[in-house]
C-alpha cells in the first residue's frame, strides 16, 4: 500500500502540538499503518512548501508543446507532473483540511488545480468526463472552529466530493472535528468524537 499524506493548514505541526487537522491526518495514517505495517507513506505539507498558483504563465506553459517549452516553463509544469506522479502512485490519500473562510485553504486549491490535468488525470468523453484516477480510497480530516457539517455553510465537503469524483476518485470518507474554537470542553470533545470516528472506520 502507497500511501499520500497532504497537509494544509498553515498552522506548523511541532512536537505533536499545532494543526489539529495534520494531527489528525496523522492518526488516520497510523491506523492504517498499524494495517499495513509495510506501507509506504509520502507526505506534503503544502502550509511549510506551498504550490505556485495557477496564473497565465503557467496556463501558457501547460499549453506549450513539451518540445517547444522554454526552460522556464518546463520547470513549472515540472513541478505539477511531481504533484500528479504522487497521486497516481498511491493507493490511499489522506488529507488534513482545516475551514479558512469557510473554503479550503488556499494551498490545497492550488494542489487541486495542479493535480486537474486534462488528459492526465481526467478526459472528457462523448458521454462526459471521466476520472482517470480510480481505485482509490481518499479520507480527509476536516477541522472547524464552529459547527457546519450538514449546513449550508459547509462549502468544503461538496467541493472536496465533487473535484475527487470528477477526477475519479469515488471512495471518500470523512472525519469531522467541529467547534474547537468553541471553549476548551468542546475542543477536547470534537477531538474525542473524530478519534473514535478514525477508529471505526479504520478498525471495522
Amino acid at each position: 500500500m502507497n500511501i499520500l499524506q497532504i497537509n494544509s493548514s498553515a498552522r506548523p505541526l511541532v512536537n505533536g502540538e499545532g494543526s489539529h487537522s495534520t494531527r489528525l491526518a496523522n492518526a488516520i495514517v497510523a491506523r492504517l499503518r498499524d494495517a499495513h505495517p509495510d506501507a509506504t507513506l509520502h507526505v506534503r505539507d503544502l502550509g511549510r512548501t506551498p504550490h505556485p498558483v495557477l496564473d497565465e504563465a503557467t496556463l501558457q506553459a501547460l499549453f506549450t508543446p513539451a518540445g517547444e517549452r522554454t526552460p522556464e516553463q518546463a520547470a513549472r509544469v515540472a513541478l505539477d507532473d511531481a504533484l500528479i506522479a504522487e497521486l497516481q502512485a498511491a493507493d490511499v490519500v489522506v488529507l488534513g483540511v482545516p475551514m479558512y473562510n469557510f473554503g479550503v485553504p488556499a494551498p490545497l486549491k492550488n494542489w487541486i488545480d495542479a493535480i486537474s490535468r486534462a488528459k492526465v488525470t481526467f478526459q472528457y468523453t462523448d458521454k462526459g468526463p471521466e476520472g482517470l484516477l480510480k481505485n482509490k480510497k481518499v479520507y480527509v480530516a476536516l477541522t472547524r472552529g464552529g459547527l457546519y457539517r450538514n449546513t449550508p455553510a459547509d462549502t468544503q465537503v461538496p467541493y472536496l466530493k465533487m473535484v475527487f469524483s470528477f477526477l475519479g476518485m469515488t471512495d471518500v470518507q470523512f472525519v469531522y472535528a467541529e467547534g474547537l474554537a468553541m471553549g476548551a470542553e468542546a475542543e477536547q470533545k470534537a477531538l474525542a468524537a473524530a478519534h473514535d470516528a478514525i477508529d471505526e472506520a479504520l478498525l471495522a
